[in-house]
């Protein structure tokens, strides 16, 4: 059996460090009208009648996987995707990034496929990249780390930070492309490491798929079909980004509640050829997203409304329900399994 940390990520060390940072910067905030804090997927700075929402984040140990193909076009789209999704969770509208690029050595032929994909990330999500910061850091960096900032706007009153989320609304899961950039760690070890598998090898069960196209393969952006919602007659009570920590992130959104999800999708084939390779149930649901990148709370009398409009961009379904349960997720797995996660 293979989990996160033996791969050499701890979510629990994580979020002890974490705490260790933030403790000292909390003191800041006096300095200016946050509504959010960085607890939230994005936080939210007052002006006036608007908010300004921020992000970052980068695309992670996926990297490594663009090394092996020597394929970099697409890690971009990747770094889009998880700073806009994560700006969209406050109800804001994403609207520029900037990218910060660190090389062990520059390569103009590298450099022009990742800002084909920054580029490919912008156009989907209709954003601008505005400006960014490349360094050359030969005895800090292995060959490049790719990571963004971006910065979308919201009406006061349009904010969504979850604390309207209430027992008996329904939760909406927008289709993942795949593993997206979160527990890349993992999945390498069990591929490269434990089975002994490479990039070009067929995907364990899957054998028109190969191990690298399906690791590499972008984070799907969800910025039309949440902004189309948010601009509509439905009540959105909350938004999550399905990143690194799995379902875990709708804890993050309101902790008066519980979930209960019993209607998940089939997985996409990466996940169910990870499980196959040894990787416990449980720890499937912890670390990935499982087939749901984004999850959509309404009340129950929009939920047909917003699942109509969801699907006009990409495939949806019904996966749950919110219940007065404090702090908990419960999942009922593919396999008639009952898990908390």
């Amino acid at each position: 059996m293979t989990t996160y940390k033996e791969s050499g990520v701890d979510i629990n060390l994580e979020e002890v460090t974490i705490s260790a940072l933030t403790s000292n910067l909390k003191e800041t905030l006096k300095f200016r009208d946050v509504i959010t804090e960085s607890g939230h997927f994005a936080a939210l700075l007052r002006l006036g009648d608007k908010a300004i929402a921020m992000s970052t984040d980068g695309v992670g140990s996926k990297i490594l996987v663009a090394e092996l193909l020597d394929k970099y076009d697409t890690v971009g789209i990747d770094c889009v995707a998880m700073v806009v999704n994560d700006i969209l969770c406050v109800g804001a509208e994403p609207l520029a990034m900037v990218d910060y690029l660190a090389v062990e050595k520059p390569n103009p032929d590298i450099a022009a496929q990742i800002g084909k994909g920054l580029a490919d990330g912008a156009e989907q999500a209709e954003i601008a990249m505005i400006g960014g910061e490349t360094a050359s850091l030969p005895e800090i960096v292995n060959n490049f780390d790719l990571a963004g900032t971006g910065i979308g706007i919201v009406d006061i009153d349009d904010i969504v930070t979850g604390e309207n989320i209430m027992e008996g609304n329904i939760l909406i899961g927008i289709c993942s492309s795949g593993i997206h950039s979160n527990g890349l760690s993992l999945a390498r070890k069990v591929f490269f490491q434990d089975a002994g598998l490479n990039v070009d090898d067929e995907l364990p069960g899957f054998p028109q798929k190969t191990v690298g196209e399906e690791l590499l393969r972008p984070t799907r952006i969800y910025v039309k079909p949440i902004m189309e919602l948010l601009k509509s007659d439905v009540t959105v009570h909350g938004l999550a980004h399905i990143t690194g920590g799995g379902f875990n992130n709708l804890k993050r959104l309101n902790q008066d509640v519980g979930y209960y999800i019993d209607d998940l999708p089939q997985p996409n084939p990466v996940f169910e050829s990870i499980f196959s390779l040894g990787v416990p149930l449980e720890e499937m649901y912890r670390v990935f997203n499982m087939g749901i990148g984004m999850v959509v709370i309404v009340p129950e009398e929009d939920s047909q409304n917003a699942l109509n409009i969801i699907k006009k961009h990409d495939q949806a379904h019904i996966i749950g329900n919110v219940t007065g349960k404090p702090e908990t997720v419960t999942l009922m797995t593919l396999e008639d399994t009952l898990i908390d996660i």
